[in-house]
This record gives C-alpha cells, sequence and structure tokens, in this order.
C-alpha cells in the first residue's frame, strides 16, 4: 500500500507543473528536488527497515540475557560438568589415546546427560596429550585457541571451573578446562569442554590474545541498556538507565513481547516464563538518524550528479580549452552555491585535522598520566607481593622460589583489579612473572625486556620510562619503573603495556570521525540551503531590476524600484531609479523635440500644399486683370475660366485643409460596439456603381462585432479600397479583392489589388506622415490608417510582390461572440 501510495506521489510529481513552479521559485533545477524527493523516500525505507531489524535483534539479544540469567541452565551445566571429574578422566584417559574408544567415551559423556541437556545445548570436547597434541578431536580448534579464549575472554560463572565469553552480542559459548595428572602428579593431558546454546550456535570462534573480548559482552554495550526482573521485582540491571524497582501489574497481558515507544527511549520487554522478564532499552535517536542518513545521501547524490557533470564536460569538449573554459562559465546562483559549500567543506578538513591531532596529543598525554598514576600505585602492590611470597637476594635471577603459584595468582589479582597486564623482569632483563603469560610462552612476543627501555632503567638509573611498542601491526604504549626493595636497592623491574591504548584511540577516533562526519552531512545539507536562499534572494534582486529594465520605454512613464536595505543592491537600485529619471526627461525633451519637428513639417507641409494651388489663382487673376485693362474682346468667355479655375483650386485648398484636420482629429475617437458587416456593406454600395473597377467582395454572413469608432472605420477601409484602385496603373482595370475572416478572437479584412506592388526602397516608409508614391496628395493617408487601426487595438500589415500587386491586412479584435 505504502509503494502504491509513493509510485501515485511519483507520477503526480512527474506530470504535474508544480516542478516548474519550484524551480523557479524555490530551487535552481528540478534535479535538486528529485534528488531531495529520492532521498527522502531512500531514506524512510532504510529507517524503517533498520529499525524492524534492530528490533529482531534485541528479541534475539533478550532470549540470550534470559539464558545467561536462567537458574535451571546452570543447573543442567553444573550435572554436566559433575561427569567430568578429575579422577574419572585420569582413570580413562588411555581411552583417549585411541580413535574408536576416544569417541566412545566422548560420546558417553555427553549423551549420558538428561534430554533437557541435550535438547538446550551443543557439546564439543577436545581431548590433547601432555604436548598440547590433539586426540582425535572432531573440531578444529587447537589447544592455543582454546586456552586462549579462557584465560583472554572468559568469565567465570557461579559454578566453580564453567566460564562463559562473548562472541557478539547474541553469540555467546561456556567454556571449561580439565588438566588431568597421574597418580604422581605428572601432566597427561588437558580437556576442553565448549558448550553452544543451541540458539546461539555459531562455529567460528573469534580469537582477541590481548583484548578482554569486553566489546563482545552486552553488559558493556554503550547502546543497551537492560534489566532482569523475576516476580515482579528488579535483580540486576546494567548501565543508567532509571529501571523501575518493581514491575507493573498485568504489563504483558499473556503476550511474550511488549513493545513500548516514547519520546527518549525504546522498550522492549520479553517474558522469559517462570515469572522472569527481560527489559532491553535503547536511545529513541530516530530523529538524528534520519537526519544524518538524509544529509549523506543528499551530498552523496550530488557528489555523483556533479562527477557526472565533469564526466560528461571532459567527453563534450574533448580537452578543448576553450570549450573547457565555456563549461566553468557558472551563474552567479550556482558561484554562491559552489562558494559555501567549499567553504564548508575546507573547515570540515581544517578542523577535523587539527582536532585529530589533538585529540591524539591529548590521548597520548592522558595515557601517559594514567599509566604514571597507576604504575606507581601497582609498584607498591607488586612489591609487598614479591616481597611476601619470593625469598629475595639482590636479584630476583638468584632467588629461591618459595610460593610461585602465589605471586602469580598476586600479579593476577593487582592486573585485575587496575585492567592492565604486569610483567615482571629480573635484572639482566629476563621475564620472571607475567598476568598474561601464553603469548609469552608461545614465542609471540619476546622474553627478553625492550633494550631501549632496559637501558633506561639499568644505565640511566631513570624512575621511569614510557615507550612505544609493537607486536605486528598492534602498536601500544608501555611503562616501566623499577622495583626496589626497603634498603632502595633495585631487584627488579616492573612493566605495564597498555595493550589496549591504540585500539581505544582509533576507536575514540572512529567515534570522533563518525560524529564529525554526521554533524558536516547536515552542515552541508545546511549550507547548500541556506545558499540556496542567499542565491535565490540575491538574484531574485537582479531579477527584479532585469524585469524593469525590459519594461523601459521611451514612450511611457518607467517605475522607479523601490529599495529599502542601504546595501551593494541598493545602490545599484539608486543608480538605476538615477537613469530612469534621466531617461524620462530625456524622453519628455526628445518628444518635444519631435512635436516641434513634426509640427515644422507639418507647417512646411501645409505650406507647400496651399501654395501649389494659390500660383495658378494668382496667374489667372493676372491675366484677367491685364485683358480688362486691354479691353480684350473675349474678355466675359476669360473671365468665366478664370471663375472655373478659382472654383477648382478653392476646393482642393478645402480638401487639403479637410485632411489635416481629419489627421489632427484622428485621436478624438467615439467608441462604440457595431457589425463590421454593416459598414462593409455600406462601403460595397459606395463602388458598386463604378463600372470602371472590378471588386469582389467576401463576406461572413453572421454579425462581426468589433468596438471602435464607426466614423473612422469607414474611412479607414474606403481610404484603403481608393489606394488599391489607385495603385492600378492607367492600362489595366482594377481589380479588387475584399475579403473578410474570422481567426479566434480577431477578425481579419485582406484588400488586394493587381497594381505593380511597393519597390523594397519605400516599403519601410509606407505609413510614415507625408510619404507618398503619388504625384498629388498629402500623404496622409496610409499614416491615418494605421493610427485608425491602433486605436481599435488592432494591427495592420501588408504583403507585396513587384509587378503582381499588393495585399494590406487588417486585424481588429472581436468584441462579443457571434450572434
Amino acid at each position: 500500500l505504502l509503494s502504491l501510495a509513493w509510485l501515485m506521489l511519483f507520477l503526480f510529481l512527474l506530470n504535474t507543473k508544480f516542478l516548474d513552479l519550484v524551480a523557479s521559485r524555490i530551487v535552481s533545477s528540478k534535479m535538486v528536488f528529485w534528488i531531495f524527493f529520492f532521498s527522502v523516500s531512500i531514506t524512510t525505507v532504510i529507517i524503517s527497515e533498520n529499525n524492524r531489524k534492530e528490533l529482531q535483534n534485541r528479541y534475539h539479544y533478550a532470549e540470550i540475557l534470559a539464558t545467561k540469567a536462567d537458574p535451571t541452565s546452570q543447573s543442567l551445566l553444573s550435572s554436566m560438568l559433575s561427569d567430568f571429574r578429575i579422577d574419572f578422566l585420569s582413570n580413562n584417559f588411555d581411552r583417549l589415546l585411541n580413535p574408536q574408544s576416544n569417541k566412545s567415551l566422548k560420546d558417553s559423556l555427553i549423551n549420558n546427560n538428561v534430554s533437557g541437556y541435550t535438547n538446550r545445548y551443543d557439546t564439543e570436547v577436545y581431548s590433547f596429550d601432555s604436548l598440547e597434541s590433539p586426540l582425535f578431536n572432531e573440531g578444529n580448534f587447537t589447544f592455543n585457541q582454546l586456552n586462549t579464549i579462557l584465560n583472554t575472554q572468559a568469565r567465570p560463572t557461579s559454578i566453580a571451573g564453567l566460564y562463559y565469553y562473548d562472541e557478539s552480542y547474541d553469540r555467546f559459548s561456556y567454556i571449561s578446562k580439565k588438566n588431568i595428572r597421574d597418580t604422581a602428579a605428572k601432566p597427561m593431558g588437558t580437556i576442553f569442554i565448549l558448550v553452544t546454546p543451541k540458539k546461539t550456535k555459531n562455529d567460528k570462534i573469534y580469537l582477541q590474545l590481548f583484548d578482554k573480548g569486553a566489546d563482545n559482552a552486552i553488559e558493556n554495550s554503550p547502546l543497551y541498556s537492560f534489566a532482569v526482573y523475576n516476580k515482579g521485582k528488579l535483580i540486576s540491571s546494567h548501565n543508567d538507565y532509571p529501571f523501575a524497582t518493581t514491575m507493573q501489574a498485568n504489563t504483558f497481558a499473556g503476550r511474550q513481547y511488549y513493545h513500548k515507544q516514547n519520546i527518549e527511549h525504546d522498550e522492549l520487554w520479553y517474558n522469559a516464563g517462570g515469572e522472569k522478564f527481560v527489559v532491553i532499552v535503547k536511545e529513541n535517536r530516530i530523529m538524528i538518524e534520519s537526519i544524518t542518513l538524509f544529509s549523506y545521501l543528499f551530498c552523496s547524490f550530488l557528489l555523483l550528479c556533479a562527477a557526472f557533470w565533469l564526466i560528461t564536460m571532459f567527453i563534450n569538449s574533448r580537452l578543448d580549452p576553450q570549450k573547457l573554459r565555456s563549461y566553468w562559465q557558472l551563474t552567479i546562483r550556482n558561484q554562491i552555491h559552489g562558494v559555501i559549500i567549499f567553504i564548508s567543506l575546507a573547515s570540515f578538513l581544517v578542523i577535523g585535522t587539527a582536532t585529530i591531532l589533538f585529540f591524539i596529543n591529548r590521548y597520548e598525554s592522558t595515557n601517559r598520566d594514567k599509566l604514571s598514576r597507576a604504575i606507581q600505585i601497582m609498584k607498591n602492590q607488586v612489591n609487598s607481593s614479591l616481597q611476601s611470597g619470593w625469598a629475595l637476594t639482590d636479584s630476583l635471577s638468584s632467588v629461591d622460589k618459595v610460593d610461585q603459584q602465589s605471586v602469580e595468582k598476586s600479579l593476577l589479582n593487582v592486573a585485575e583489579i587496575h585492567g592492565v597486564d604486569v610483567n615482571i623482569y629480573d635484572l639482566k632483563g629476563d621475564l620472571k612473572v607475567s598476568s598474561l603469560p601464553l603469548p609469552y610462552i608461545k614465542g609471540i612476543v619476546s622474553t627478553k625486556m625492550e633494550p631501549l627501555a632496559f637501558y633506561h632503567l639499568s644505565n640511566q638509573k631513570e624512575v621511569q620510562y614510557f615507550q612505544k611498542e609493537h607486536i605486528s601491526n598492534l602498536k601500544f604504549l608501555s611503562s616501566y619503573v623499577p622495583v626496589n626493595d626497603a634498603k632502595g636497592n633495585t631487584y627488579a623491574y616492573l612493566n605495564v603495556p597498555y595493550f589496549t591504548s591504540q585500539s581505544n584511540l582509533q576507536k575514540e577516533i572512529a567515534n570522533f570521525l563518525v560524529t564529525i562526519i554526521n554533524l558536516n552531512a547536515f552542515i552541508f545539507l545546511i549550507a547548500g540551503i541556506v545558499s540556496l536562499f542567499i542565491a535565490n534572494r540575491i538574484t531574485h534582486s537582479f531579477s527584479v531590476i532585469g524585469e524593469k529594465m525590459k519594461l523601459i520605454n521611451l514612450g511611457t512613464h518607467n517605475e522607479a524600484i523601490e529599495w529599502d536595505r542601504k546595501d551593494e543592491i541598493g545602490s545599484l537600485v539608486d543608480e538605476y531609479n538615477k537613469m530612469v529619471s534621466k531617461l524620462d526627461e530625456s524622453a519628455a525633451a526628445m518628444a518635444k523635440t519631435e512635436r516641434e519637428g513634426a509640427w515644422r513639417e507639418m507647417a512646411k507641409q501645409v505650406a507647400h500644399e496651399i501654395k501649389n494651388p494659390l500660383t495658378p489663382m494668382k496667374l489667372s487673376m493676372q491675366f484677367l486683370q491685364r485683358s480688362i485693362e486691354t479691353n480684350a474682346p473675349d474678355v466675359k468667355e476669360l473671365t468665366s475660366k478664370v471663375a472655373n479655375t478659382l472654383v477648382e483650386q478653392i476646393d482642393h485648398l478645402s480638401k487639403i485643409a479637410s485632411e489635416f484636420s481629419q489627421f489632427a482629429n484622428i485621436e478624438k475617437a467615439d467608441k462604440v460596439e457595431f457589425d463590421l458587416n454593416e459598414a462593409m456593406q455600406s462601403i460595397r454600395q459606395l463602388y458598386s456603381s463604378n463600372e470602371e473597377v472590378s471588386i469582389s467582395w467576401s463576406l461572413p454572413e453572421d454579425p462581426v462585432i468589433v468596438y471602435a469608432d464607426k466614423t473612422h472605420i469607414n474611412r479607414l477601409f474606403t481610404n484603403l479600397i481608393l489606394n488599391a484602385i489607385q495603385a492600378v496603373p492607367a492600362d489595366r482595370r482594377p481589380e479588387i479583392e475584399v475579403e473578410e475572416l474570422l481567426k479566434g478572437d480577431h477578425v481579419v479584412v485582406k484588400i488586394k489589388d493587381n497594381g505593380e506592388g511597393i519597390s523594397e526602397s519605400v516599403q519601410s516608409k509606407i505609413f510614415a506622415p507625408n510619404f507618398t508614391t503619388k504625384t498629388s496628395g498629402t500623404g496622409l493617408g496610409l499614416a491615418m490608417s494605421k493610427r485608425i487601426v491602433e486605436q481599435a487595438n488592432g494591427s495592420i500589415w501588408f504583403e507585396t510582390l513587384e509587378g503582381e500587386g499588393t495585399s494590406f491586412f487588417v486585424s481588429m479584435p472581436v468584441a462579443a461572440p457571434n450572434a
């Protein structure tokens, strides 16, 4: 169901315009949004799956803890070990020397136990002779492996001679060792009993020679706290979680498991049966884990995209330097992103490196102080143990051993109390006693004292010497001090090898790195978000300025940008506003100059047009005056001709005055809604009686309502048809086509002639005032037509072919749907 919901959301986002809005307003590209989307999705899946798996692991841990604390288990194990009595094994040891009797004896020792034991435990018996050689063992474990486990990782149980060790949180085993001697106390061999609960069966033993195995036990885990209740009362607890001393009644209500969550902790209760209950608690860190994982994934996806972009860049550019430079022409937004993230990365590297170096130095200094204090305390304790257990002379190399085992036991107690290993060397540098003898006995570590340490204590007589040592890849810090008797004479050297110092340091550094990487992954994410908003804020300001600059027009009022902050962008806005103000002033001055120039041109044109008819009128009047003065016989006829000429020229003057008046008053439009077809029909009637002209009309039957000045529209099309007729040469019959078409919410009227067309040299001037291609006229017709169309929110244009004709197009918006 959740997968289906995710798929539906994915398809919705994939097919919606929402991403365009997000990309334009919030993020720089769709890629960032999809990285965010998939990072959230994957984080949700991983966190939910990890929580489910971790809960299953805790179920298993609870069962393991219940097994460890089960008294019936201890009873069964105690009963099993009773069959492995030393006297019985000593009397029957010779049976172990033969393969058939060896297997028979081991099977009988295991299978003679009650069925409850064999159902719950797997038991392996390993036999070795006095030389530590295996005696027909089915398993692959050696004497050294088993002995190492027993000496370094095993912990005692309540049963004498039985130990257990943790292989991990969910695996543990029991181990017991039997040293077999004959009646003369001569070693015959050794038997190891390895018992593994079937729920935690594992065929691999994890050897940790210089580690106590503490990290494998859930009791020492910093992640979990747990408690065991018996009959409703708390009997044991680990870590600092505040467990209640008594259980609430009906907590389980018949269930084997009970899971309880709150804001800070997550509790898992397990009913182990027999009124015994185990609870395991972990800190609830789902929020920080989710944020950290999301940050990792988001940064990883970004790095993959960056790597893919680099690979694509190198492939496409083919390592051409010029093309490579073009790829690095980053936008301001990308530059801001890159700088902020680079600063975050650089600070992470610098701070991380400096902190780790400081951490190492501080850790080493702390270890030195810790060892120095501990070794001084241990020196007195060891001195007391040696003096009570050894008959001392001037050197341990020549003493008589009175109670070797007593001294070794005292040394082990001292080492156990302080949690370190202890070595005692004599004055010749030979190892005498060690709390961890196995590596020295097996030759893994030399029994000789480190030469440099021996030199400083023996020759330089130093009271303490620290030295960094290593065994193979294991590095550790080692401290040496001399052990003196009551007279101040040195009779031994005490060495404390801190085997876990390097591993602890590595763990501390690893934990620190994990913490700082988690923190910086989150910081990278925050830095990316901050850089995103900063870049959007800055680029948005530039976008506003850019949009305002696009709207700058000399013919309109240009608005200033309001900016309240006194920053760099504010300075840019101030300069822009100054420029706009100066531009408006310049536009006003230019408009005034253009108007004055236009009026001057108009005055010249008017003077020229008036002067043309006045000249023949003046000449006619002068001729008539001379004829009267000379008493010419045809004065009467001449007077009639002069009168006709004067009337004709006066009409021409009247026409000129009318055209200029119409052009001057073209802005005074009385807009109304009317049917364009009716106006075209009236113009059609006007030209229907002219037989010298052929006009074809193609008008729609339905009304076409436009919103314009009806008189101006009549004048517009009358003028265009008249111009079409006048454009046809005298030797050709004018054939005019008038076609009206509806295109969407506009009506287009086409007027085509069969004239000579318009030459390319004058096409750009065709709508300019006072321009004409005819021998007479004011040149205001097409200029006036263009202004009429613009007043109706329409447009006018033409298409022409020289020698074939010209088509003028007028497009106007339709005011209402067709009736």
